[in-house]
């Protein structure tokens, strides 16, 4: 193992159970795992020092835009990202102003942002302006996408997209974390057409993860729908904050169509407003009106109030399928139970 900038108590030695050591700078270790647990390729993003022509692999050869960085590193690679420098001031970071596709060969791949807080101004940021691609596209098994920022203001592709269509391209096994999301929205202002993070009209991408994720005003948080192949299974969100700009929100969690097969955990998450944006009728802090779905809804926090505006199958403030088990859920008025 190598490093600079080692500290600890005593110097580092075999077994190395004399820490704990702390590095101020990147760690490179023997068996060629750089920063993260992985076998593949590390590449490098500065959108504000790198170039086209680096190789991307330190800081100092930095490549500028991230699809560069993903394709690169390859299955099993890590990008690195850093936020662009900020030169408007203007409250909206300086963005990555591109779409970025993760194919279906590149399996495993993280695209992590080296983050200063989970914010707008602390993470680098991907911003279109205009298009309706979604900004990240997933297309491959086992990915990592965390300390990203997505602002999807005047396009209309939605922020994630999990790509799977069970042939050619798969998303099972993603994880996304740490993320903040503004102003997304899919191909319509309502909540069936996606928005920040979404499944593919074809469902598919089980076994995925949304943790400790940040929503603010986008027409839909996460769609999670499956309508012509096999609905979603195995779909963990938990620790987020959902968007609370009731004007601006037509859906926190919308599974609907087919919506999901079973496994849906939602745990340890705060809903500040029912969504009242009113272009469909979904005017719901949770819709699952999926067949067959089951899961639990834990843990959770809501601003709508309680049993003054219903927690059941087809209720104002939050239409939770009668398979999703309910279990200590609070709002401003106590204790949440299922209306029927």
């Amino acid at each position: 193992m190598s490093g600079q900038g080692l500290r600890g108590d005593n110097p580092a030695c075999s077994p190395y159970s004399n820490g704990p050591y702390t590095w101020d700078q990147h760690v490179t270790f023997t068996a060629g795992l750089s920063g993260v647990n992985t076998s593949g390729s590390v590449r490098y993003v500065d959108g504000t020092n790198g170039a086209s022509g680096n190789d991307g692999k330190s800081w100092t050869t930095a490549l500028d835009t991230i699809q560069a960085g993903v394709t690169a590193a390859g299955a099993k690679g890590t990008v690195f990202v850093a936020p662009k420098a900020i030169t408007d001031f203007t409250g909206d970071p300086t963005n990555y102003a591109e779409v970025v596709i993760i194919p279906a060969t590149h399996y495993g791949l993280s695209l992590i942002g080296v983050s200063r807080g989970q914010t707008q101004g602390g993470l680098p940021q991907i911003k279109m302006g205009s298009g309706a691609n979604a900004l990240v596209t997933v297309r491959a098994a086992g990915c990592l996408i965390q300390s990203i920022g997505f602002d999807g203001s005047s396009s209309t592709g939605g922020g994630i997209l999990l790509d799977d269509d069970y042939s050619a391209k798969t998303a099972f096994g993603t994880t996304i974390a740490n993320c903040h999301f503004k102003n997304c929205v899919g191909s319509a202002a309502n909540a069936t057409a996606g928005g920040a993070i979404q499944w593919a009209a074809v469902g598919n991408a089980w076994q995925v993860l949304i943790n400790n994720c940040r929503f603010y005003r986008n027409v839909c948080d996460i769609c999670l729908i499956g309508t012509s192949n096999t609905a979603p299974q195995d779909v963990v969100i938990k620790n987020c904050l959902f968007s609370g700009s009731a004007a601006s929100t037509d859906c926190n969690i919308y599974a609907g169509g087919s919506g999901f097969g079973g496994g849906l955990v939602i745990d340890n998450c705060s809903f500040p407003k029912t969504p009242a944006l009113g272009t469909t009728d979904l005017f719901t802090e949770i819709t699952c009106t999926g067949t067959g779905g089951t899961g639990i809804l834990s843990n959770c926090v809501f601003g709508a109030a309680g049993t003054t505006t219903g927690y059941g199958a087809s209720k104002a403030s939050a239409s939770i399928g009668t398979t999703i088990e309910l279990c200590n859920n609070h709002s401003n008025a106590g204790l949440i139970v299922r209306e029927a």
